[in-house]
This record gives C-alpha cells, structure tokens and sequence, in this order.
C-alpha cells in the first residue's frame, strides 16, 4: 500500500502508526526512532569507509611493503565497485525486495571490513576492498528510500534531514577518524571499527523490517537485461578508473588512461542507446522524462562536484602550502559539520513550509559567499581565521542538499523509488569523483600558471627581491640555498593564488546554481508527496 493510499474505512491506525510498503505496519515512535538510527549509522559507515582510507594510504602501504602509488588502489577497488552497485540497486531491489537487498548489502559489507581488517597481503586487501564497495553500493539509496516509505508523509522530510546529516557528515569527519585511528593504533581498524555499528544496524533492521513478499513477484518473472548490466560494469568500471588513475598518469599522455576513456566513452553510449528500447532496463531512464527530476539531479550533480573540488583542494593546500599535518587538517574541516548538524533538524523541521526552491537558493548563496571569502585567504592566516568561513558554510549545506533530494523525489511514483534513488546518488556520487579527480590536476596547473608569473617579477632589479636576499644573507644563507629558498617563496605563493582561483570558480558554480533552481517546479511541501 502506497504512503498516499487512503485507509478503508474502519481500518485507521493508532496514533504513532503508519502503513508503509516496507513491512513496517504497527511501527510506533521508539520503534520508529531505533530504526532511523540503525538506518542512518548504516549510511554513515559506508559513507565514511569511502574517505577513511584517505589518510591512511601511507600507512597501508609502509604495513604491507608497497608503494604510496599502489596503496592508493585501495581506494580506487572501492570507488570503482562502489561506482558499479550503486546505479544497480534500483534493478536488483525489484528482483530481490528492498528490505532483503539492504540487509544482505549490511551484513556482506560488515563481513568483508573484518576481511580488510585481517588482510595480510595487499592484493588480499584489494580484492576485499573491491568486494566491500560492492555491498556497500546499495546501502545507501536504500536507507534514503525505506526511511521515506516507513515515516508517514507529514514526518519525511525529517526522515530526509536525518539521512542527509549522515552523507554530509561522514565525508567531514572520515580524514579525522582516519587520522586519529592511524596516530593512536593501526590502519587494520579503520576497517574493524565496521563491525559493532554494522552488526548492530543489521540486528536492528533484521528485527523490524519485514519483507513485503508482493514488492517483487512482478519482477522475477521479467527477464534479466544482461546486456545492459554488462555495458554498465563495463562503462562505470572504465570511467571510475580514468578518474582515480588519471592525475597519477598524466591523463591522456597514458596510453593505458586514453584506452580507459574510450572503452568508457563507447560503453556508456551504448548502455544509453540500449536502455532506451530495452522494455525490462537495468537503468530506468523514462525518470528523465520528468523535468524536475532532470534539473534536480544535474543541480545537485553539479553542487556536489563543486563541494568536493572544495573538499580535496582545501586540506591539501593546508598540508601542502600550510604545513599542517594530515590530522591538524581534518580538525580544520570539522567545524563545517557544527552548524551543518542544528540546521539540518531545523530544515528537517521546517522545510515543508517552504518552497524547495527558496531553500536551495538560500543555501547555494550562502555556499557562493563563504567561497569567495575562503578566495582571499592568505599565506599568514591563523587557524581560528580558517575554520571561520567553514563553520558558517555548515549553514547552507542542509539547506540545499535536504531541499534538493525532497524535490528530486517529489514527482517519482512509489513504485519507482529505489530506481529514482539509486540513480540520483549515482550521478551525484560520480560527479564527486570527477570533481575529486579533476581538481588536484586543475590545482596544480593553476599554481604552474601562477608561479610563472610571479617568477617574472622575482628579478636582480627588483627591489622586493633585493630585500629578501638580503634579509637570507643575514641568516647565513647564500648560493644554491639561496636559490631553493627563493623557488620556496615563489612556489608557495603560487600555490596559494591557485587555491584562492578554485575557490573563485567554485563560488562561481554556486551563483550559477542558485539561478538553475528556478527551472525547477517543486511542489510546495514537496517531501510530503515523495512516493506519491
């Protein structure tokens, strides 16, 4: 029975009670409270597991006798089997039922973190992490969807809140557990930490979810798109790698990256002419058809992609320019999840008494403002100065992410859901990768710009430069130490310059994005009718 279905008569419910498509009838609010931790601590360690291992590639790879370049494919068989399960979800949920695909996605992922966590070979490692972001793909679009089919209508936008501060929040604090774990005990609990959070959400789940047996009785008799699942690895697979590999092999020079994004490129337009005639697709693309639907999914593809080129670039340049170590610069990215956690229960709250629209704008501006303030960092900024601009940028991430989802969502029948979910998070997950992989090289090429530049004007002539030589002269320091002193200089203002550019496009983005929200056309309350 639909959320929106009305009851018959004589047949109302209790107070505190709903009916939902999950199995979930008779669920009262303690009930409905565990089920949304368990859910979300679920989303968080899947979300977190796909950062944690950021700051833990040296060790990893110092452990198991590899080189950095190596240890990074432990990210990599992550994101690529990540990348590959996510946009299958919503096919797999039809043959399977949404309940039993979480909850076998809970326990497999669970399962294969202990793997990682006892893994004394680094190919061992590779293949569990690539079979842990295999199971992890369909954790996430599923606990958005049951939580929206198991909160009554007038509740989901909280449901959404409570989900949103989960995916928002685990990619913050994932560099600071990593970090912390690495300096306190040993990379193998980044992966054990998995095990109570998981077996407890599986417990949980297990004990209040129940499969509806009707969800896919139409679906096992349909056919299996074979073709359309094996362009999808195929395509997915090729491009995950051409963005995880890309900058570490000069991209297109690389004879082995051009293959990549050929194989990809031919994959996934063949995927797209073959699921458009495909009467049973792997990827449901008539959601396309619906306009805000579209417009949503490329607005918080878009918004995404610039978060994340903020996200990577930032603690590099307070690594790299700063000399903050890897810990002090995930501590510097914290504050942002302050005010993002109050204000996404205060939208969660009170969301549905606005227009999407009004509440993306909002927090796209707020993003655009604090943006262009982090562009006029300097080279001599105190910690308190840096962590300023990203507590308040905490305000507006809530409020465009929790409003965006409702509204992408808004339009899709029930039936639909998890093909609707797993397909926005996909592109939303894919574009964070491409933003993620396309940044440092951007970094980098920006700072050449810049450091040529600025090397014009460093001369024998120039009096800034006689006085900088002079002061090292005073220190004792001449000749080739010279020299590297003054590269030093000029390499570390150009870095500098090339942060404050990012961080101009990226407030850029977000202007342009406030303006794209109204070729939207939400409903009012438009969580209210998600699964209409």
């Amino acid at each position: 029975m639909s959320a929106a279905t009305p009851m018959p008569d004589g047949a109302a419910l209790e107070p505190g009670m709903h009916t939902s498509t999950s199995g979930t009838l008779g669920m009262r609010g303690a009930q409905l409270a565990l089920l949304t931790f368990a859910l979300s601590l679920a989303t968080f360690i899947e979300v977190l597991d796909s950062t944690v291992t950021n700051v833990a590639v040296p060790a990893i790879s110092g452990g198991l006798g590899v080189s950095n370049s190596q240890g990074t494919w432990v990210i990599s068989s992550y994101s690529v089997a990540a990348a590959i399960a996510v946009p299958l979800t919503g096919w797999l949920s039809r043959r399977l039922g949404e309940t039993r695909l979480f909850l076998g996605a809970v326990i497999l992922f669970t399962l294969t973190s202990l793997l990682c966590g006892v893994a004394g070979d680094f190919h061992v490692l590779v293949i569990c992490r690539a079979l842990q972001g295999l199971f992890s793909g369909p954790m996430v679009p599923l606990s958005q969807t049951i939580l929206l089919r198991t909160f009554p209508p007038d509740k989901r936008v909280i449901a959404l809140a409570l989900w949103a501060m989960t995916v928002l929040l685990a990619p913050i604090f994932g560099p600071v557990v990593g970090g912390w774990i690495i300096d306190n005990f040993s990379w193998p609990w980044i992966f054990l930490i998995n095990l109570p959070i998981g077996m407890f959400s599986f417990a949980v789940c297990t004990t209040l979810l129940r499969p509806d047996p009707n969800e896919t009785r139409g679906a096992r008799a349909a056919p299996i798109d074979l073709p359309g699942i094996a362009l999808l690895v195929v395509g997915v697979g090729s491009l995950q790698a051409v963005l995880d590999l890309g900058h570490d092999r000069g991209w297109f020079d690389s004879p082995l990256i051009l293959t990549l994004a050929i194989v990809a490129l031919l994959a996934i337009v063949s995927l797209l002419i073959w699921e458009a005639g495909e009467r049973h697709p792997v990827i449901d693309l008539s959601l396309f058809c619906d306009r805000t639907f579209s417009f949503c999914v490329l607005i918080i593809s878009l918004g995404m992609m610039s978060f994340s080129v903020v996200g990577v670039i930032f603690p590099l340049w307070l690594q790299a320019v700063m000399g903050y170590t890897a810990y002090q610069a995930g501590l510097a990215t914290a504050p942002l999840g302050v005010l993002a956690l109050v204000f996404s229960i205060l939208v969660g709250i009170h969301a549905a008494r606005f227009d999407a629209r009004v509440l993306a704008t909002f927090g796209f501006l707020v993003f655009a403002a604090v943006l262009w303030w982090d562009a006029h960092f300097t080279l001599t900024m105190t910690f308190t100065q840096i962590i300023t601009p990203g507590l308040i940028q905490g305000i507006g991430l809530p409020c465009f992410f929790i409003p965006l989802t409702a509204a992408t969502l808004s339009r899709v029948s029930d039936d639909k859901l998890a093909a609707a979910s797993s397909l926005s998070n996909f592109l939303r997950t894919l574009s964070a990768a491409f933003g993620t992989a396309m940044s440092v090289t951007l970094w980098d090429n920006r700072a050449l710009y810049h450091y040529d530049v600025v090397a014009q004007s460093v001369t024998k002539s120039s009096g800034n430069t006689q006085r900088f030589v002079q002061g090292l002269h005073g220190m004792g320091i001449d000749g080739a130490r010279e020299f590297s002193a003054l590269h030093h200089i000029v390499q570390q203002q150009a870095y500098m310059m090339a942060t404050g550019d990012m961080f101009y496009m990226a407030s850029i983005t977000c202007l342009v994005l406030a303006a794209m929200m109204w070729l939207t056309r939400p409903k009012r309350g438009a969580a209210m009718t998600l699964g209409h």
